[in-house]
């Protein structure tokens, strides 16, 4: 395995405004853009905007350094995890309990292979197996309710989000992980604008579709 990376390039004052912007969607997003569901899909989409919006203030508060802790990547698989399983359980019931499972040991098996010192691919396969199926129903289903009528078109957005969140997910977890995908600098230079259009398309899809 790669050696792990150290992040040490300054947030600038244009990262700042990205990130501060990131927060404020993802904040009214948990306040207005979900108030009217309830049960499983308020409660992923909360931890899921929740997550984001904290990571946002860090980031803008302890600057790129934070992503230097061993928990970064447990972290950024909670909001695909989260998301994916609100859009599940609203919109597939008859996958409900077997996503609910693949979810939970999906990130059970994520915290296992980060916390403790696992030799060989396996901690990568399962992060981008776990990454890769969160990121493509997000992808996925929101462009096919959408495309067949069963949603308006605007939810396409969230499957848009969803392209975006798995790119993002997957450049810093390999990254983190030691088997960069593109360079440091590259990342982190793209991150915060990454984010917010994330974010942003997430907040249109769900008060467009």
């Amino acid at each position: 395995m790669g050696a792990m990376e150290e992040f040490t390039m300054k947030v600038s004052a244009v990262d700042r405004v990205l990130l501060l912007a990131t927060g404020l969607l993802a904040a009214y997003q948990i306040v207005v853009g979900i108030n009217e569901m309830s049960g499983i899909p308020i409660v992923a989409y909360t931890v899921g905007f929740g997550v984001l919006l904290v990571a946002s203030l860090l980031l803008i508060i302890l600057g790129f350094e934070v992503l230097n802790s061993p928990v970064v990547v447990i972290i950024s698989t909670i909001i695909p995890l989260s998301l994916s399983l609100g859009l599940v359980w609203q919109h597939l019931e008859s996958w409900r309990t077997i996503y609910l499972v693949f979810a939970t040991l999906g990130f059970l098996s994520i915290v296992v292979t980060r916390l403790f010192p696992i030799q060989g691919k396996l901690p990568t396969i399962i992060l981008a197996f776990v990454h890769g199926a969160a990121g493509m129903i997000i992808f996925v289903l929101p462009m096919f309710l959408a495309f067949t009528g069963q949603a308006k078109s605007g939810f396409a957005l969230v499957g848009v989000g969803g392209a975006l969140i798995g790119i993002g997910g997957l450049l810093l977890s390999f990254l983190k992980a030691g088997k960069p995908i593109l360079s440091k600098e590259t990342i982190l230079k793209v991150l915060p604008g990454l984010l917010l259009l994330m974010t942003a398309a997430f907040v249109a899809g769900f008060k467009l579709g």
